[in-house]
């Protein structure tokens, strides 16, 4: 194949375009605020998922405690009917008299029983509203990292797209300046070579591979017409002659 030598150097342009490219690709999957949001995001659920096991924890025990508290309030109406019995003389026979005394005792046991109950059940409420409160804190906390971190990814995206953009339109003028079937070769060659289809060839070294040329390579490339586009036998790329070749 042949490309007049400025059409080679141009190749060279493209190529450090393509670089170019590639390294802004890289540094937007590679943005710290990825791994930040991730770990952020990993500590949200796992926040989240203890919110909802201490809302659940709260809204059981408001139920055990209105259960509670109606018992409680059950006993007190059966006591206070005991008691109004027995304070109206009704009640004669002095074994119903002992019977319905017992109870009222009996019930007003129950009734301490039951206030214990309902006591306890309110720490055990008044404990998982706090860490309600808490993970609640926390979570808002927690979110909102991730809402400052996804705003610095997001201003990162726009100005590394916005850079992308420039640079592959400026691509696209220097491509169409290089005749088209030297463009195909190196598109090949970069699809095969890692990213890199072309390179210079600079004091006898392949920028591509990084090997210094063999002697009967060197003399091949200086006995080859300027317009000839040769490869290094090393990593098959094409190799740009430039003044700083050393040949």
């Amino acid at each position: 194949m042949n490309a007049a030598p400025a059409d080679q150097i141009r190749l060279l342009d493209v190529q450090a375009l393509d670089v170019r490219l590639q390294q802004l690709a890289h540094k937007r999957r590679s943005l710290p605020e990825h791994a930040e949001i991730e770990s952020l995001t990993k500590d949200l659920t796992q926040l989240r998922d203890l919110l909802v096991a201490a809302q659940t924890e709260e809204s059981d025990c408001a139920r055990e405690q209105t259960k509670a508290e109606q018992d409680v309030d059950q006993v007190r109406q059966r006591a206070a009917r005991d008691q109004q019995r027995l304070d109206s003389g009704a009640v004669t026979s002095p074994k119903d008299l002992s019977n319905l005394q017992h109870e009222i005792a009996s019930l007003a046991k129950r009734q301490g029983d039951l206030e214990d109950v309902v006591l306890e059940v309110m720490e055990r409420r008044e404990a998982a509203q706090e860490r309600v409160n808490e993970l609640t804190e926390r979570v808002g906390s927690v979110q909102a990292k991730i809402d400052d971190a996804t705003g610095r990814r997001d201003a990162a995206f726009e100005q590394i797209d916005g850079e992308v953009a420039a640079v592959t339109k400026e691509r696209e003028v220097v491509a169409a300046s290089v005749p088209e079937d030297l463009m195909k070769l190196y598109d090949k060659l970069r699809a095969q070579q890692g990213g890199i289809g072309a390179a210079k060839l600079y004091a006898r070294t392949c920028q591509g591979c990084r090997q210094e040329l063999a002697i009967t390579e060197l003399n091949e490339i200086r006995a080859a017409a300027p317009d000839t586009v040769v490869r290094c036998e090393n990593c098959r790329r094409i190799l740009v002659r430039t003044a700083e070749s050393g040949l």
